[in-house]
């Protein structure tokens, strides 16, 4: 199981790295709109991710 997490947070990091490496200015660009935006916005949208996350995740491990 733990070995399943470490595999999960890496896949993460490569996600998470591959805008800014491929596009760095359209990367800064989308961080200041993003700061433009209401807390309430930003966090239904994380709150959102996080659902389709754990909806992908079931069904995906089933």
């Amino acid at each position: 199981m733990w070995n399943d997490l470490w595999v999960a947070l890496a896949l993460v990091l490569v996600v998470e790295g591959l805008l800014p490496a491929l596009n760095p200015r359209g990367y800064r660009r989308m961080l200041q709109l993003l700061g433009e935006r209401d807390d309430r916005l930003i966090r239904n949208f994380g709150l959102l991710l996080m659902i389709v996350g754990a909806i992908a995740l079931y069904f995906l491990k089933s």
